[in-house]
């Protein structure tokens, strides 16, 4: 079976399993139990505020307020305290975006507030090119944040044009300059990047990787463009219609320029260094949302914050959790889920999961692990399985088709 075929036939696959798993049911759950697994959970932060909005984000996000988002802040801290009282603990935080260091003051007291109350040891925060001043770094360091990540997304001016970035974050050259200025302040320096936009080519491609290469960053996430039902227009209009076949090119020419100056932390995420990374899902197996339009995952409940925000601040004020909606996943749909999530992470542990799931792991993915055996995606090592250089590209195709199904079930939510 063609290479082209196989890709289309797993993209067609996810696609239809994703649009079923994110079917939510409507409604609030009052009461998501601390989970009882030995290892904490990561505690998840969204800040959807903006100085200006990407048209190909998908992410909850509002243009900025000051006077909203520091209402949004006190009822961050509000529902951070609502966790604590249910006697949540929390070893880990991810804050993101939107922009979390949009009001520097309050994330430092949100950050604070989080410290004192749980067992947190490491900490990330998204941020953008034009918040990497001298203050804001001094700050970020000061309390406490171990790897920053900047959303770059391309070195090429032409590209940022399109992208509604370069009159908002300056051209590429700037941009490299403040990550070179940047590089050496936080245990690990992230620059999320992307790929097979439209109008990209190989030689802009590889002008990128020059620069990452050049300054020496700890670590580079590479994601696909992931363009939703709801923002497919706009992205036609702006950047152009996404090409699928020309994904796996610009994919292999990142791992054979990246690696093996940087190791696989992820299919997509190439690290210097064992760090976190930006998909906490790999790292974590659970994980609460906080914060309006955030979405968590516990003792196999997925669920969404409201992403109205004046309804989100005042669910906060009576001391509700903000839940509008949830799926709760059977086991198997749980199984499926961490089949995924650890094997985007370049490999999982056939032992920890048949423990984990009462040794039903073999009846209920038999297909799928023979599939990618047969396809040359996966290897059995023991006691892992382990993605090979092919399944590297495979493993990419379903999460971008994650993602998408997780942005259209963004999408349904705010046009609710």
């Amino acid at each position: 079976m063609g290479t082209a075929l196989i890709n289309t036939i797993i993209t067609r696959k996810t696609r239809q399993e994703f649009a079923r798993l994110m079917q939510f049911e409507n409604g609030w759950l009052p009461e998501i139990n601390p989970c009882s697994t030995a290892n904490l959970p990561l505690l998840y932060i969204h800040i959807p505020f903006c100085e200006k909005l990407c048209p190909y984000c998908s992410f909850h996000r509002v243009v900025f307020d000051s006077a909203l988002c520091r209402d949004y802040f006190v009822a961050l801290r509000g529902e951070i305290m609502l966790y604590k009282n249910r006697g949540y603990d929390f070893s880990g935080i991810y804050v993101g975006g939107g922009t979390p260091t949009i009001l520097m003051e309050e994330l430092e007291k949100t950050l604070a507030l989080t410290r004192e109350c749980f067992s947190i040891r490491q900490i990330s925060v998204e941020t953008n090119p034009n918040h990497l001043t001298d203050r804001n770094i001094s700050l970020l360091k000061r309390i406490g944040v171990n790897r920053l990540s900047v959303g770059v997304q391309s070195f090429d001016d032409s590209l940022l044009k399109n992208m509604d970035r370069y009159e908002k974050y300056g051209s590429g050259e700037v941009t490299a300059n403040q990550i070179a200025q940047t590089l050496g302040h936080f245990d690990t320096l992230n620059a999320d990047m992307m790929f097979n936009f439209p109008s990209q080519t190989m030689n802009m491609l590889d002008r990128d990787l020059d620069i990452l290469m050049d300054t020496g960053i700890d670590q580079i996430t590479y994601y696909p463009l992931m363009v939703s039902d709801l923002t497919r227009q706009t992205v036609s209009e702006k950047i152009g219609v996404v090409d699928y076949n020309k994904e796996e090119l610009f994919y292999h020419r990142i791992t054979e320029r990246l690696v093996p100056a940087y190791r696989h932390s992820s299919a997509w995420c190439f690290s210097k260094k064992a760090v976190m990374i930006d998909e906490y899902i790999v790292d974590f197996d659970e994980y609460a949302g906080l914060g309006s339009g955030a979405i968590g995952y516990l003792n196999g409940i997925c669920y969404a914050n409201t992403f109205n925000i004046e309804e989100y601040i005042n669910r906060i004020k009576r001391g509700e959790i903000p839940i509008m909606a949830f799926r709760d996943f059977p086991l198997k749909d749980q199984l499926r889920y961490d089949f995924l999530m650890k094997l985007f992470g370049m490999k999982m542990d056939v032992s920890t999961l048949q423990k984990k799931y009462g040794g039903i792991l073999y009846r209920t993915l038999w297909f799928n692990i023979l599939a990618f055996i047969l396809a040359g995606a996966l290897q059995y090592r023991s006691p892992y399985f382990l993605l090979t250089k092919r399944g590297c590209y495979h493993w990419v195709i379903m999460m971008r088709e994650f993602f998408i199904a997780v942005n259209n079930f963004r999408d349904f939510c705010r046009s609710r």
